[in-house]
Parts: C-alpha cells; structure tokens; sequence
C-alpha cells in the first residue's frame, strides 16, 4: 500500500461517520451510502491531492462529497424531468413506436464489430458528430470517418441496400 493510501485510509477512517451523516442530511437515509461509496471512489482517484494535515484533508473529503451531492441532484433532475415528458406524452396520447419497431436494426448493429456497433450507436442514437464520436472512442476522427463508413457498407449489405433507413 502507498504512503498516499494509507493516510487516505486514515482520513477517511477518521471522517466516514461524519461525512455520512452530511450525506444523510442532504439527501436521505436511501442514497447516502451509495454517495459516500462515490466520494471514497473520487476521492482515492485523487489521492494525489489530498492534503497533509488531517483538518484539511478532512475538509478535501467534504468538498468531494458536496460534488458527489450536487451530481446527484442533477441526476435526480434529469430522472423527474424525463418522467414529467413520458407523462407529458401518455397524457396527450402520443403515439409510442411499437415494440419490435427498429428491431431489424438494431440486430444488424448488435452483429457489427462492437466498435462498428459503438460509434453508429453514438452518431445515430447519441446525435454525435463522427468526430465527437471520434473523441469519445479516443481514436482519431479520420479512424472514426474510416470506420463509419465500413459500419454502414456492413449495414447495407445486413439490411439490403434499399432498406438502410435513416433513423438507425
């Protein structure tokens, strides 16, 4: 074990109960566990930066687990926001994609090279460009631009060369 893990361990040792308890405060007995798992995550990939003098290293602890706090809030938004618009269309009667719709589709994907698979999902599902793509893959963009098109020559010839539709 390093030197930098151990006084993490003894920092947060010293500070678990406590940050806990900051955790519960904030958002309830259910998720502080889970929160307080994250920081000590987040916390030993920073070991780098954790201070020297325990009061201090104390309060690193805190700033990482108010960051964890604030993640998880904006995950919450975004888990309501997306309940309000499912309700917003049930509400409306907007019509949902049947079940099986895109199947053909996504099984032709699903049988690519999981890279292939990869970036297609990433321009076609995410909305990235090739190039965003690229860099969320690591690889160049002009690899990326190299790959999508043998991504969709497989996919033609998958799905035959009429039945490639835009909504992959």
């Amino acid at each position: 074990m390093s030197r930098d893990d151990v006084r993490l361990t003894a920092a947060l040792g010293a500070a678990s109960a406590d940050l806990l308890s900051y955790l519960q405060r904030r958002v309830g007995l259910d998720d502080a566990p889970d929160l307080l798992g994250e920081t000590m995550v987040v916390a030993w990939r920073r070991v780098r930066e954790l201070p020297i003098e325990p009061e201090r290293a104390r309060m690193w602890l805190f700033g990482i687990a108010r960051g964890t706090v604030l993640n998880h809030a904006r995950g919450e938004r975004r888990r309501w926001a997306l309940a309000d618009r499912i309700r917003l269309a049930v509400a409306t009667g907007a019509p949902s994609p049947a079940a099986d719709e895109g199947a053909e589709i996504r099984d032709a994907i699903a049988r690519l090279d999981p890279d292939l698979a990869e970036l297609v999902r990433l321009v076609h599902w995410e909305r990235f460009t090739i190039a965003e793509a690229a860099g969320v893959l690591g690889v160049p963009a002009s690899t990326a631009r190299g790959r999508y098109a043998k991504a969709k020559d497989a996919l033609r010839v998958a799905l035959g060369a009429d039945a490639v539709a835009p909504r992959l």
